[in-house]
């Protein structure tokens, strides 16, 4: 089947060719109804590049990254995987990648004022606050796509979240912790990272939920938000033990797990907890191989970084203001599979 052409879409739009070339070349002159018609035509005749079932933009785009990185090994990871993939992509005119100097929402707005007024797609990893919320809105209403990663932002025009579904791993994770204590009675902590984000909420209302539902023997301690904090990680863990000699398990949805696992290191594997933690890192890859720790339920920072970066071209592609939700898959890692 030959190739549709600006003539084609032009016929099915009911525009002249001229308005065609301007929309599809990103000009200006054309109103937006005549811009959502040529868009709309262009995705019928399947003009435009596909790229894993997303439609992506005609021309390359400017895209812009907030994140914190500097508070998490697995942010950097995925920050690093970005500038890479959206190098290696001629649909990607620019890639910068801005790191935020902390996670206050005030922090995130300030960063937002400073998006170039050629950025036509933002990626963002931020706490769930009105500041932020606020700030995806004024951004969005000046004509730039928005895609969250890593933890959602409800209650904004973001095009597309990028993701686990943190509900479902809360749950998957206090799935496995109750078999594993196969009906015995004992204590099982809770780790956060920070409260502030969406998908920790999320985790946690996840496996305090199944937990009381289908395991009623252990009992949740009360959930401690170490603030990715590894000296507070370190000391939480040997208060732990020293506190709960029936400690069953520990879960970890983030944050000062460098201390936990030094705190871990000391304790003999008899008595060892059963812990579970989140996100593939340098960290949780070396506590696994040392059996410092049982289970790393991981998003997978490559294909965070890959989805993130078509998910905003799919958005500045479309003529609608939200993508389909496709959530990313769970890995769950052991001792025995731990990735390359």
């Amino acid at each position: 089947m030959a190739r549709a052409t600006i003539a084609d879409i032009a016929r099915i739009a009911q525009l002249s060719t001229a308005t065609v070339d301007r929309v599809l070349n990103g000009r200006a002159g054309v109103s937006a109804a005549n811009r959502l018609r040529v868009m709309r035509a262009a995705r019928d005749l399947q003009y435009l590049p596909v790229e894993g079932g997303t439609v992506l933009p005609t021309q390359p785009a400017r895209l812009e990254f907030f994140l914190p990185r500097g508070q998490q090994a697995f942010l950097r990871d995925v920050a690093h995987r970005i500038e890479e993939f959206a190098a290696s992509l001629p649909l990607v005119a620019s890639c910068q990648v801005h790191d935020l100097p902390d996670l206050t929402p005030q922090a995130f707005a300030a960063a937002l004022e400073r998006v170039d007024l050629r950025t036509q797609g933002v990626g963002v990893v931020a706490v769930d606050h009105p500041l932020s919320r606020l700030a995806l809105r004024d951004l969005v209403e000046a004509g730039v796509k928005v895609v969250t990663f890593g933890s959602d932002i409800l209650g904004t025009p973001r095009a597309a979240y990028v993701g686990l579904d943190d509900r479902v791993a809360g749950r998957t994770a206090a799935l496995i912790m109750g078999r594993f204590a196969r009906g015995r009675a004992g204590k099982v902590g809770l780790v956060v990272g920070q409260r502030a984000f969406h998908g920790q909420q999320e985790r946690e209302l996840g496996f305090v939920t199944l937990i009381e539902q289908e395991f009623p023997a252990l009992q949740l301690l009360p959930a401690v938000d170490l603030m990715a904090d590894n000296d507070r990680g370190e000391a939480l863990m040997r208060e732990l033990l020293a506190a709960h000699s029936d400690l069953v398990g520990v879960y970890s949805m983030r944050g000062g797990r460098t201390g936990m696992a030094r705190a871990l290191a000391e304790v003999d594997r008899s008595r060892r907890p059963f812990v579970i933690m989140h996100d593939l890192s340098d960290t949780t890859r070396r506590s696994l191989a040392a059996d410092l720790i049982d289970l790393v339920i991981d998003q997978n920072a490559r294909l965070v970084a890959e989805q993130v970066v078509i998910r905003l071209l799919g958005a500045i592609a479309s003529t609608g203001v939200f993508l389909p939700e496709h959530f990313i898959e769970p890995r769950l890692i052991f001792r025995e599979n731990i990735p390359d």
